[in-house]
């Protein structure tokens, strides 16, 4: 279950380095969500596959489902301000220059939505996840 945040997760990181970042604060923030969402999922999928969810007295289910919730809301907070990077691409990168070069070019413009998309599969595929897993049946 946590191979689509991996995956997704390690898209959006790949994407928005592959761009020249212009707005460092904004897209920072985003790469900061990717890379320390992505790192602990692996390890929170290692205490299962290496077997110490057994030897930890915690209830699972309320320990994924706080992680998926809490990686919902910085994956959903990475969403804005990826989308907001990417509304900015008709905007001048200097605003009293008489050159129009842009912000985001045509090809960043393509991978920074590229990248809103994955942000955005993330959140709604960690909050189906996290429903399944809290909820008994």
């Amino acid at each position: 279950l946590f191979l689509p945040l991996q995956l997704f997760g390690t898209i959006v990181w790949i994407l928005v380095a592959s761009t020249k970042i212009p707005l460092p604060l904004l897209q920072g923030w985003v790469m900061f969500v990717a890379v320390t969402a992505w790192f602990l999922s692996i390890v929170f999928l290692s205490v299962f596959l290496f077997g110490y969810a057994n030897r930890i007295a915690l209830n699972w289910n309320q320990a994924d489902f706080i992680f998926h919730g809490a990686t919902f809301v910085f994956y959903f907070g990475a969403f804005l301000l990826q989308a907001a990077t990417t509304s900015l691409h008709h905007f001048p990168r200097k605003f009293n220059s008489t050159a129009q070069e842009r912000i985001l070019t045509g090809h960043e413009y393509n991978i920074s939505i590229a990248a809103s998309v994955c942000i955005l599969c993330i959140c709604f595929r960690g909050t189906e996840i996290s429903s399944k897993s809290f909820w008994p049946a």
